[in-house]
């Protein structure tokens, strides 16, 4: 059985060549093609902070749980999740240090994406966890005793990276945009 630190590390390998990846490779986007997410910006700035904070919260914790119980499904979506999200830290992280400039890409995130980004990859390192003991599970009987175990140690993992991302939201939703405003 392989054990959960492996995955971890696993995680944060995929994560931060996601991230390098979309850091180094250009990508043109023009302004007409990343409108639309300045709209959801603009709509996000209707709202109050405790209502941002909840929606940050309540999106991170159900990404997390999608990825979880979807791990089965061949490990698709956590894999797939460390991707996408790797990448988007390092497009928007080359766009930001091309537009502002790299402390101000590191004033954005490092507040909370100190919390956030361990979360993201304990709780993604706990689903591919569990989506192997249950695919080895699956396909030998006789690995079939250790997915409810695997489970139970992956649903752990799981609940303190969803705890985690309580302090991130709350940080990203009231000190990064006050660390923000001082550039």
């Amino acid at each position: 059985m392989m054990n959960l630190r492996r995955w971890l590390i696993i995680s944060a390998v995929i994560f931060f060549s996601g991230m390098l990846v979309g850091f180094l490779v250009p990508i043109n986007l023009d302004i007409e093609s990343i409108a639309p997410l300045g709209d959801i910006v603009d709509d996000f700035d209707s709202f109050s902070s405790p209502a941002v904070f909840m929606l940050i919260l309540i999106n991170n914790l159900v990404a997390l749980g999608f990825a979880f119980f979807l791990s089965p499904l061949l490990l698709i979506v956590p894999l797939f999740s460390l991707v996408v999200n790797g990448l988007v830290v390092g497009v928007v992280g080359s766009m930001i240090i091309e537009q502002e400039s790299f402390l101000f890409l590191i004033a954005g995130i490092l507040p909370h994406g100190i919390i956030e980004i361990p979360a993201l990859l304990l709780a993604l390192g706990a689903s591919l966890n569990f989506g192997f003991i249950t695919m080895k599970g699956l396909f030998k009987r006789e690995e079939r005793g250790n997915i409810f175990p695997g489970f139970i140690a992956s649903v752990k993992i799981l609940g303190i990276a969803a705890s985690l991302m309580i302090p991130a939201a709350l940080i990203e939703t009231f000190i990064t945009p006050l660390i923000l405003g001082l550039f």
